[in-house]
């Protein structure tokens, strides 16, 4: 990574912005010692940007986006924002961002880490081989689909949402998650629920032809509901998991919940620009300011932005590495604290991984 390269860091709401400082010293930290650097800049979104410029995405914001190598995100939403108006809401964000910079797969990586496998709300020797890739298809579906918002038809109250996928689209997205196999165990499971849906019987024809093209991966189908409860039963069978917007929605944030806390696990969204970054829990407005939060999540993030926007596996690596050995080494922020572990704060857990880059 030369010198050149430039990322964004997007604060946000609630504890957003204690979890982007100790991200972004981790990140300085792992670019120096893997021999490279960056620059940065801070941009607002979500309610933070509708404080100080009324709306919550500012076209400077999405500027600078377009323009960076990549964008660190931390956490948008709050109670005080909840009664602005629809196209207002601090959440609508993340929906312009995703848009503008053409942004069409959320990669969530779900890995228990042995020291707190015994914190899954399941078993641990159910948990202790999970390593989970879901790919989520992220700009269409019934979430970008004609809708009708409640209206009285013929004295009946209704509303309706429409979903619509593609050809192109289901095949982009089941092509990177073919490649991201690659690297992995090579096996590729597509979700839907062809049985009903006519999208998912298309979902599921394109994914088989598009399967054909990598002899090196093995695609199989599931339906969603049963996916939803094998995930419960075998996770650790899964490999790589490609799915709609609704469903990679759903089945993620089950699936977030192995690891113990939500608090640990980051995300990537990729497309046709600028990559994006964040932890995948909310702005947790409850416990901002007081150095309560896991920063683990939104430095794992860094980590992606290493390896899929700044071409540095190695800082990707030393920050992975160094966040398994800070757990090891039993230091544990508030929401995975047990007695006979270390509490830490916010900012302490980012200076134990930086202590442990190597």
């Amino acid at each position: 990574m030369s010198s050149s390269k430039n990322i964004v860091i997007i604060p946000g709401d609630g504890i957003g912005t204690e979890i982007t400082a100790a991200a972004l010293q981790v990140a300085q930290a792992a670019a120096a010692q893997s021999g490279s650097s960056f620059t940065y800049e801070t941009k607002q979104a979500g309610g933070a940007a509708i404080d100080e410029y009324g709306i919550p995405l500012p076209a400077e914001t999405i500027e600078a986006c377009r323009k960076a190598d990549g964008v660190l995100l931390g956490a948008v939403g709050g109670p005080q924002w909840d009664h602005v108006a629809p196209e207002l809401r601090a959440e609508k964000a993340i929906l312009g961002l995703r848009k503008e910079l053409g942004l069409y797969a959320n990669l969530r990586p779900i890995k228990v880490f042995p020291a707190l496998a015994g914190q899954s709300p399941l078993k641990a020797e159910i948990v202790s081989a999970v390593n989970i890739l879901i790919v989520r298809e992220l700009n269409g579906g019934i979430y970008y689909g004609a809708r009708q918002e409640a209206s009285v038809v013929n004295g009946v109250e209704q509303a309706c949402d429409s979903e619509m996928y593609s050809r192109p689209e289901v095949e982009r997205i089941v092509r990177l998650a073919c490649r991201a196999a690659i690297g992995r165990k090579g096996r590729v499971t597509s979700v839907d629920k062809a049985n009903v849906l006519a999208t998912s019987r298309l979902w599921r024809k394109v994914a088989a032809e598009i399967a054909q093209d990598f002899s090196e991966v093995e695609l199989s189908h599931m339906y969603v509901d049963n996916c939803a409860m094998q995930l419960v039963l075998n996770p650790g069978n899964f490999d790589v998991i490609v799915t709609s917007n609704l469903f990679g929605d759903i089945l993620s944030d089950e699936a977030a919940v192995l690891s113990g806390s939500i608090g640990l696990l980051p995300s990537a969204s990729l497309g046709d620009g600028t990559g994006l970054y964040e932890p995948i829990h909310g702005s947790a407005p409850d416990i901002a300011g007081q150095g309560l939060a896991n920063p683990l999540g939104t430095i794992l993030s860094a980590a992606m932005l290493f390896r899929y926007s700044l071409s540095n596996t190695q800082a990707a690596i030393m920050i992975e590495q160094a966040v398994e050995q800070v757990l090891n080494d039993g230091y544990r922020t508030a929401d995975i604290f047990q007695p006979g572990f270390t509490k830490v704060s916010t900012e302490e857990m980012g200076r134990q991984v930086i202590a442990r880059l190597r």
